[in-house]
């Protein structure tokens, strides 16, 4: 069975690239468009693992991983926050909300899916 990976983004074209990378990798890929979406989706499919822009309509990045720690946070999901903020401050911001790491745009396709593949395999390796 593949493993899934939630995207909550709402910008077309980041979409697109990560749903092209991941699924060239073999990853099921299921899309929300902003963050309360998100949540739902995520509360019902339980995915393998969320990546999370932090502009979203509705709720905000930092919301959205607040809400899912709160309601999943036993359950040892990676929340990876994908975003063009790359300010001082701005990674420990989404750590703190409850992202597991934090990727800035744009993204190398390359790091980019060794770092999925690597949260993904300590996700696993911890008996989840």
């Amino acid at each position: 069975m593949k493993q899934q990976i939630l995207i909550i983004e709402d910008n077309e074209q980041n979409l697109y690239l990560v749903t092209f990378i991941l699924e060239k990798y073999g990853y099921e890929v299921i899309q929300a468009r902003n963050g309360k979406e998100g949540i739902e989706t995520a509360k019902n499919i339980m995915p393998d693992m969320i990546l999370l822009d932090i502009q979203l309509p509705v709720m905000d990045g930092y919301e959205v991983a607040r809400e899912l720690k709160k309601c999943m946070g036993k359950k040892n999901i990676p929340v990876i926050a994908i975003t063009s903020y790359a300010m001082t401050g701005d990674r420990e911001k989404a750590l703190e909300a409850g992202c597991t790491d934090y990727i800035t745009k744009p993204i190398d396709p390359d790091t980019f899916i060794l770092s999925i593949q690597q949260h993904l395999a300590d996700r696993f390796s911890e008996g989840e």
